[in-house]
């Protein structure tokens, strides 16, 4: 093969790759035996697809297995019935190239924030001076540099939650997933968390699975809202969300473009709350 068709071929395999989603589910079912020996379906014949780079988030009523999306995708639970494939691939244990925040704070309350910080690239082999030197810039960037000594129970509720996204963005995960982390806080705390959210996934470009209860927050902070029915869930619906970026959480609520598309999904929703 010549060098202009071995040029050709990687642009079009570059191309393909770009293409491809960073996350497919493909008529998923998930089921459990619980401890009595009955069987329970979490998830029913669930597809969705994220792009890279793109922000979507999952709503649905309490209990119908939104949390289970996420576990899924990290390799945590395999499908019943179905596929799951990160980055074209299917999903064959924990992927490296997954970062991942949860409800609660995931922190060593032993470690300083510091060491909290620094500890996944130590973890996957970086020297420790490169380790402590990126421990030190998402210290900075999260707006803890005075606190990188101190220790997580000497930190209010929202700048644990900024070590959190430190702990996460630092090892530069293409795949961000979230379950409810910020609904622990207060609102004001937690707007201000949203914001921060926005900024790092804007300079650092992954692909992000949200899950909340909160309808206004996957609205503001996504570019796609995937609404499930009630359990066993399944997919009820998928809605593009077209507010412009960039989006600041405490001004975005009050566009009327923001409250016309809260009451559209906010009806689709309540029939499934209802029947919960």
């Amino acid at each position: 093969m010549n060098q202009t068709a071995t040029s050709t071929l990687r642009a079009v395999n570059g191309t393909a790759a770009a293409d491809t989603p960073a996350i497919e589910l493909n008529n998923v079912s998930c089921r459990f035996i619980t401890g009595d020996g009955k069987a329970t379906v979490a998830l029913r014949d669930f597809s969705m697809s994220v792009a890279r780079g793109e922000f979507c988030a999952v709503v649905g009523p309490t209990g119908c297995g939104k949390s289970t999306t996420l576990s899924l995708i990290t390799g945590l639970l395999k499908p019943t019935v179905g596929e799951v494939r990160i980055m074209g691939e299917p999903v064959n244990g924990i992927d490296p190239r997954i970062g991942f925040v949860f409800q609660s704070d995931a922190v060593f309350p032993w470690r300083s924030v510091r060491d909290n910080v620094a500890a996944g690239p130590l973890f996957r082999g970086k020297p420790k001076e490169e380790a402590y030197q990126l421990a030190n810039e998402w210290i900075r960037r999260v707006g803890l540099d005075k606190f990188g000594d101190h220790y997580p129970h000497q930190l209010s509720g929202g700048m644990r939650k900024r070590v959190a996204l430190a702990q996460t963005f630092i090892n530069s995960p293409e795949i961000l997933l979230m379950d409810e982390p910020f609904s622990a806080l207060d609102m004001q705390t937690r707007t201000l968390m949203q914001d921060e959210l926005l900024k790092l996934w804007s300079a650092h470009s992954g692909s992000v699975v949200f899950v909340t209860h909160d309808l206004e927050e996957a609205i503001a902070l996504a570019d796609k809202v995937y609404v499930l029915t009630a359990r066993p869930a399944t997919l009820k619906s998928v809605y593009e969300i077209d507010l412009p970026r960039p989006r600041v959480m405490e001004e975005v609520r009050y566009e009327q473009r923001f409250i016309d598309i809260s009451r559209k999904i906010w009806a689709d929703l309540r029939e499934e709350v209802h029947i919960s």
